[in-house]
């Protein structure tokens, strides 16, 4: 697929730990680049964060003319809620809201899985379950939770992998995922990142194949690998920093037009995969 650049339709980004440090806000090298990218073609970010975290981390720092902003798509909540600029201001497009009864079986799940694996923190920073209207997360440390507290938390992801393993069966009708580093995301089945792919894909007339992702959680567990399933080629990162030289990697190619991509692609259709 990949013979030339400009066959890619849209950049696809993750957010926390791959375009920022978890809810932090964007490097200013990184806004940068960012707009640079938005310069030359559409660019989504989906996550598992709400919209004010979007705002916070990746709005507030961006310095963008309206017609840049508008190519900007935005979709919190792991793809669960979807925004869009119009007019000045940024508008939602749609929202798979959870009711009252789901989000309180998903909670007490998470409450209870946790408290059986000893993982239910009795001093967190933030609340330990997040009501996010259209998903549900669960952090371990607690929503403010220092990044080195959470680094130190579970570096190889064998507790979050156990967390989902153990939940999982007892909420057969959601998708239950890793999230970032402490976190763990609960959506409606079905309604995940790759619902909001495609809704991407609908709103761009792109086939999964000319569109780009780049993340850090693409193993079978993590919030990103379902992008990978439908098909979508993803570029693996283990950081901001990472992704920097991938955006900053991509620019150059795009404007020269041709060769393969300087960067490792993966692929669930491995035709589709391209190495350097």
């Amino acid at each position: 697929m990949y013979q030339t650049p400009h066959a890619t339709k849209a950049v696809i980004f993750d957010l926390d730990d791959t375009l920022a440090p978890s809810k932090s806000p964007l490097d200013p090298s990184m806004a940068t680049a960012l707009v640079s990218l938005l310069g030359r073609l559409p660019v989504c970010i989906i996550s598992g964060g709400r919209f004010e975290q979007f705002q916070a981390q990746v709005l507030d720092r961006l310095t963008a003319q309206e017609q840049i902003l508008g190519r900007l798509h935005l979709m919190p909540t792991c793809g669960t809620r979807y925004y869009r600029r119009r007019q000045g201001s940024w508008s939602q497009i749609y929202s798979e809201d959870l009711s009252a009864a789901e989000k309180a079986r998903i909670m007490q799940v998470l409450e209870e899985t946790s408290k059986t694996l000893g993982y239910w923190e009795e001093h967190p920073r933030g609340e330990l379950i997040d009501d996010r209207g259209s998903q549900v997360t669960y952090s371990a440390l607690g929503q403010a939770a220092l990044l080195g507290d959470k680094a130190a938390w579970d570096p190889d992801g064998t507790k979050k992998s156990l967390l989902v393993t153990r939940a999982a069966p007892l909420l057969p009708d959601f998708e239950v995922r890793a999230g970032g580093s402490t976190s763990i995301d609960v959506t409606r089945k079905g309604i995940d990142k790759a619902y909001g792919v495609r809704k991407l894909m609908t709103q761009l007339h792109a086939a999964p194949e000319e569109l780009l992702f780049v993340g850090d959680r693409l193993d079978e567990m993590g919030n990103d690998y379902p992008v990978l399933a439908v098909g979508v080629p993803c570029v693996p990162v283990t950081s901001w920093q990472d992704t920097l030289v991938v955006i900053t990697q991509f620019i150059e190619w795009w404007d020269e037009g041709t060769g393969a991509p300087p960067f490792r692609i993966m692929s669930a259709r491995p035709h589709a995969a391209r190495r350097p």
